[in-house]
């Protein structure tokens, strides 16, 4: 309802806001309330067709939108992380609910497509911005934010520096805690990065959405929704138990075991299985892209995502950025590419002269089996002979960065 309000207030003042694209944009990455930010995106998206900027902050815009949807969805069920560095996408500081709303297996697929459609959308935006656009919008982590628990503002602690602060920390950020000197400059090349992301968030919303995993929503979910009302909750979430590290309780353990076993989930919107390729393969392009347009750059102000023509230690992440690390992601690439293609095998233990096709297993889904993946029945109809990724190869690449999972959080 927020948003709508947003929107037709917006719609009333066009005509006088429309052409102060500069002000709406300061407005996005400063506002402390969603309602003022909602309507500089709108602004912003009004504008899009004719202003190569407005464009670039309705994609950051829509973004933020599609995060903060999918972490607003997760505060109103009660969603508890379980706060382990083992399972970094459930590490999100989602405030506790006191007053949680039932959750059904139909809700989670929509928060699900939900998220898919508002990323979809922030692509669509960002791939309006012509490649030769001139942008440079500063950015302060302290004050770019996201609404988690639906308040209308952007507290302090829901800045994106607190955000990361209470993921590394595995909980909420120290009141001591300094967010300053996380003021980036981001250009075009940010642009292929964040559509990259988009991507990358959209192939695995599609992925969820390509299976009917109804049987481990019933029986395993209740680990991350424990006063939603899920149907195995009152036999099997304890009276009482808090939040805290799943690794520190006994049935939360329990029912992480059971979601590894239920992950046995046919195939019932297949044409989303082969898009999750397509999303990946896309996401592939753009960081290519991204980093044609880093290595063209002749400044060294403030980059989000430096190029080895700008040294130094990142503000935020600590790596510095050299050739030997572009070159490796380069290959990284490549092999994502060769086996997404079909190009390269995967190799599997089982198999000594055959290897899975990847392309093969988005194509033609079927069923979805973890553990029989692992072990190797579930693999069998994706095998064939052909040239495959060796883990030599693999160790190599890795081996020529400073930290490869940590290169390849932020490279993208």
């Amino acid at each position: 309802m927020r948003r709508f309000l947003a929107v037709l207030a917006f719609s009333i003042a066009a005509p006088a806001a429309h052409a102060d694209v500069q002000g709406a944009i300061k407005t996005l990455f400063n506002a402390d309330t969603t309602y003022a930010r909602d309507v500089a995106i709108s602004e912003l998206d009004l504008a899009r067709e004719s202003d190569p900027l407005a464009a670039y902050g309705a994609g950051a815009g829509y973004f933020f939108q599609a995060i903060e949807g999918l972490a607003q969805s997760l505060y109103l069920h009660g969603f508890e992380s379980p706060r382990s560095f083992a399972l970094p996408l459930l590490r999100l500081p989602i405030p506790e609910n006191p007053s949680p709303e039932p959750l059904t297996y139909k809700g989670m697929r929509k928060i699900f497509a939900d998220f898919h459609d508002q990323l979809a959308l922030a692509s669509d935006r960002l791939a309006l911005v012509p490649r030769d656009a001139d942008i440079g919008v500063e950015a302060d982590l302290a004050k770019v934010g996201i609404d988690l628990n639906r308040d209308g503002t952007i507290a302090r602690e829901e800045s994106l520096a607190g955000i990361m602060a209470s993921i590394n920390s595995m909980g909420a950020p120290p009141p001591d805690a300094s967010f300053e000197g996380l003021v980036f400059r981001f250009d075009r090349a940010d642009g292929y990065w964040l559509d990259g992301y988009s991507h990358f968030l959209m192939a695995q919303a599609n992925f969820w959405l390509a299976h009917d995993f109804s049987q481990a929503f019933d029986q395993s979910f209740h680990v991350l929704f424990p006063r939603a009302g899920l149907p195995m909750q009152n036999d099997l979430v304890p009276l009482g138990d808090g939040q805290g590290s799943i690794f520190a309780s006994e049935w939360r353990i329990a029912d992480l075991v059971s979601f590894i076993h239920l992950i046995n989930w046919p195939v019932v919107e297949p044409e989303r299985r082969k898009q999750a390729r397509l999303d990946l393969l896309e996401m592939i392009a753009l960081s290519r892209q991204n980093w044609m347009s880093i290595r063209a750059e002749t400044d060294n102000d403030r980059e989000w995502l430096p190029g080895p023509q700008q040294p130094g230690r990142h503000a935020l992440t600590g790596l510095e950025v050299t050739e030997n690390e572009v070159s490796a992601w380069h290959d990284a690439l490549k092999m994502a590419e060769d086996l997404l293609e079909g190009r390269k095998l995967l190799p599997h233990f089982r198999f000594v002269d055959r290897g899975v096709d990847m392309k093969k297993f988005f194509e033609e889904p079927m069923t979805f089996d973890l553990v029989l993946s692992i072990t190797g029945p579930a693999v069998v109809p994706y095998l064939r002979q052909g040239p495959m990724l060796t883990s030599d190869e693999f160790w190599a690449m890795t081996g020529r960065f400073e930290s490869f999972w940590s290169f390849a959080v932020w490279f993208n």
